[in-house]
């Protein structure tokens, strides 16, 4: 039991050093090739891994729908992956990954699980433009070896909303929504989802909010470094023109919590004001952010709330 509590409690320190751990999978042979490639999912979002139970077919489901099991009392829908991501499982789909992110909980069905890697965030690199659109980005499982194994983390967000896709409504411009940011300021955001990037886009425009929009936590850094020069060069500090920084937490190169913690040992922008805006839900993760020292966290992605917490903390500075 020592043993099990200490696994735990290091697992959930790994957002102190910029690591986290990844679910490593497979979903059959990729169309045209006999080749199981690797996929990975963050541990975090993974609730339980489970042997194929029983699993009831539902009249009408979306395509790739499998139907739904009963886990535990709770009925939850399972998407077939491999259909999802063009393979072709050669053993059948033996394994249910039960996830939550995104404050809902789905299962994807697997051919196998392997492993449990753990990695730097550094090992991560961007797949955007490399072809993939449902892969946010590639790992090295080996660190920078020449021959390292690649495993391709998956845009579970962007499948979801693929499958399940829910009515789509640009929010308008509104009085609920408005946010008013200091003369002459911006927000400075970051995600490594396109899906999500283009929501928080549609969501800021709605609240009247400048933005500039960046893919990784390393992109972020290194962009209000820039305006930190820009505006020392005209005799102003990064606050005159960065309100406030809004950071998923999942990102190659370097996470959010790594991004707020820069952020916040840095005189030059420790006033700035940080939100991280996450699918990773729960008290465990809400912890983590409070420790990074950021000055609020939301769950992804409502629109109303988004601009409720963003002017609460706009109103401290």
């Amino acid at each position: 039991m020592n043993e099990e509590l200490h696994e735990i409690d290091e697992r959930t320190n790994l957002t102190s050093s910029n690591k986290f751990e990844l679910l490593l999978f497979r979903l059959g042979e990729a169309a045209n090739t006999e080749h199981r490639e690797l996929f990975g999912i963050n541990v975090f979002k993974v609730r339980e891994i489970l042997v194929m139970p029983t699993i009831t077919n539902m009249v009408n489901a979306p395509p790739h729908v499998m139907g739904v099991a009963n886990i535990r009392g709770q009925i939850i829908p399972v998407i077939d992956l491999p259909a999802v991501v063009g393979c072709k499982p050669k053993n059948g789909l033996a394994i249910l990954l039960v996830t939550e992110f995104s404050r809902s909980t789905q299962a994807f069905a697997v051919e196998e699980v392997t492993e449990i890697v753990r990695l730097e965030w550094e090992q991560v690199m961007s797949a955007e433009g490399q072809g993939g659109g449902l892969v946010t980005s590639l790992a090295r499982l080996d660190g920078d070896a020449e021959d390292t194994r690649l495993a391709q983390v998956l845009d579970v967000e962007q499948i979801l909303r693929d499958v399940m896709p829910m009515e789509k409504q640009a929010p308008a411009l509104s009085a609920q929504f408005k946010v008013d940011l200091p003369h002459g300021t911006v927000v400075l955001a970051a995600d490594d989802s396109a899906l999500a990037r283009s929501m928080i886009g549609e969501g800021l425009t709605a609240m009247g909010v400048p933005y500039i929009m960046t893919k990784t936590g390393k992109e972020a850094w290194e962009r209000l470094q820039a305006i930190s020069t820009e505006a020392e060069g005209e005799g102003k500090t990064a606050q005159d023109k960065v309100a406030l920084v809004l950071t998923d937490l999942e990102m190659p190169e370097m996470d959010g919590f790594t991004l707020t913690r820069n952020i916040k040992s840095d005189a030059r922008f420790k006033s700035i004001p940080v939100v991280i805006h996450s699918s990773l839900t729960g008290a465990a993760n809400e912890g983590h952010v409070k420790s990074s020292g950021a000055d609020a966290y939301i769950a992804k992605f409502a629109v109303g709330e988004l601009a409720s917490t963003l002017r609460e903390v706009l109103s401290r500075r």
